[in-house]
């Protein structure tokens, strides 16, 4: 996740030290034994994928003493069960969990903006159904619904493999089916002033994992070279990868993609007048970044993975020519993160399993701080010094452009958004994965068919896939 150059004291805020303004962000560690959280829970629901406990489940012996919010912990607010209610009904009785749209934010400022904004949007109560599975982050297990599921949201927790982990755990679940749902990663990112601005609303076509490549130190690499980084099998910088590990780039369904940017151009936007300031940095460069100056917006442009939070004219500049030549020029380079490849590519994965669905995929990434300064700043006072003042108003922005989105899934679900969105370009992997032809990269590994669940397709390693063996040939039947 890369968020807003900000000084420390403010940085460690962001990460989780309870602050007293109504979007306070939190620590959301729980170190409560059982008993102390089944208290916690008194008088409603807490599921995970063993269990369904109730008020009535031993609660009168839990400890007097519950966790509170004053100590940093997220508390489970689940409104009193009625007298006549099945207290074990859901999901014991009823099947899994299935929501029509889940949303993934990354770390504690992100997912409490949707907890304590979401009565805003007259769709019930996010906190009230509380579930766990095997396999959440340590730091945020919860998943939180409403009553009745139709929408959940959890946090991963920041990172590729956080993120990586917490998706394939909540896709294998016992507890959840997501066949049907709609996933819309929501999370603030570094944004390229050629683009956007500060606390603008981009949704992608492209993900792309710029910095899965050789690096040199800048300060050894040859004089005729821009950039330390090459790609794995290349032997100069800005080729396409000739070795490929399948994650490089994921290409989305840009047909929902679109739908979801005119539903979120419904939204307010907000800004701040130090927002506004920062950006009025950059009005002497001129034309090429003019979009820098201009207020919030929402619009379709692409995301950069990277678990490094990087900073600069340099590193952004060779990141967005990476995206581009990796994607056939296509990617329009917009905004930087840190988990968009890691769940996409769970998501592949799962898909193949048959066990959700990829054309339903959304990323949603708001503009916190520019990837590279404006003149007069260098990138060190740009990164680790000055305050851009769009922390903020990104994260208000994701959900009001976001919640805008689960609104119109949720009103024309039966008319449009149950059977899905049928995707007019190519949608998955670099590999091909799940059927059709890439237009990027070499071609699909396996002829444009999909990879069959359960292994039957069998090892791709021996079609070239090795590490040392180079990129798969195109065009190989299956066996």
């Amino acid at each position: 996740m890369h968020f807003s150059a900000i000084p420390f004291f403010l940085l460690v805020a962001a990460l989780g030290a309870p602050q007293a303004n109504a979007h306070a962000l939190r620590n959301q560690t729980l170190r409560t034994h059982p008993s102390i959280i089944l208290s916690a829970i008194h008088g409603g629901h807490f599921h995970s994928p063993h269990v369904s406990i109730s008020a009535a489940d031993g609660a009168s012996t839990a400890p007097t003493v519950t966790p509170t919010e004053a100590s940093g912990a997220r508390v489970p607010k689940v409104p009193p069960s009625s007298p006549d209610s099945d207290e074990t009904e859901e999901p014991s009785r009823s099947g899994k969990i299935s929501p029509k749209v889940l949303i993934f934010s990354l770390f504690p400022a992100e997912g409490d903006v949707w907890i304590d904004r979401w009565a805003e949007s007259g769709l019930g109560d996010l906190h009230a159904v509380q579930s766990t599975t095997p396999g959440l982050c340590m730091l945020y297990p919860y998943v939180h619904c409403t009553a009745d599921h139709s929408v959940c949201q959890v946090t991963t927790g920041m990172g590729e493999i956080n993120a990586a982990t917490t998706a394939m755990a909540l896709g294998l679940s016992p507890l959840f089916n997501l066949t049907s749902t709609y996933i819309m990663v929501s999370g603030i990112a570094g944004v390229n002033p050629q683009r956007a601005t500060l606390g603008s609303v981009a949704f992608a076509k492209y993900a792309v994992q710029v910095a899965l490549q050789y690096e040199i130190d800048a300060r050894e690499i040859p004089v005729s070279w821009s950039t330390g980084y090459v790609a794995y099998g290349t032997k100069r910088p800005l080729e396409f990868p000739q070795v490929l590990y399948g994650t490089e780039v994921f290409e989305l369904n840009a047909a929902l993609r679109d739908d979801a940017v005119a539903m979120a151009r419904n939204a307010s936007m907000a800004d701040s007048a130090a927002a506004s300031e920062y950006r009025m940095r950059y009005k002497s460069m001129g034309a090429l970044v003019a979009a820098a100056t201009q207020p919030p917006s929402v619009m379709g442009c692409d995301t950069a993975t990277s678990d490094v939070y990087f900073s600069g004219d340099l590193l952004s500049e060779a990141f967005q020519r990476t995206s581009e030549v990796w994607t056939n020029g296509s990617a329009e380079y917009c905004m930087t993160a840190s988990e968009d490849n890691a769940i996409l590519e769970v998501w592949v994965r799962l898909a193949i399993e048959g066990l959700a669905d990829f054309s339903r995929v959304m990323v949603m990434r708001a503009g916190s701080n520019f990837d590279r300064p404006p003149t007069g700043v260098t990138a060190y006072e740009h990164l680790l010094v000055l305050n851009q003042n769009g922390f903020t108003i990104a994260i208000d922005n994701t959900f009001n452009a976001g919640i805008q989105v689960v609104k119109g899934i949720l009103s024309q679900w039966d008319c449009k958004y149950k059977d899905g969105v049928k995707p007019e370009n190519y949608v998955g992997d670099v590999w091909g994965s799940l059927g059709g032809e890439p237009d990027f990269g070499p071609g699909s590994l396996t002829g444009g068919h999909p990879i069959k669940p359960d292994g039957q397709t069998g090892s791709l390693m021996r079609r070239g896939m090795g590490r040392g063996a180079g990129v798969g040939r195109p065009g190989m039947p299956l066996r």
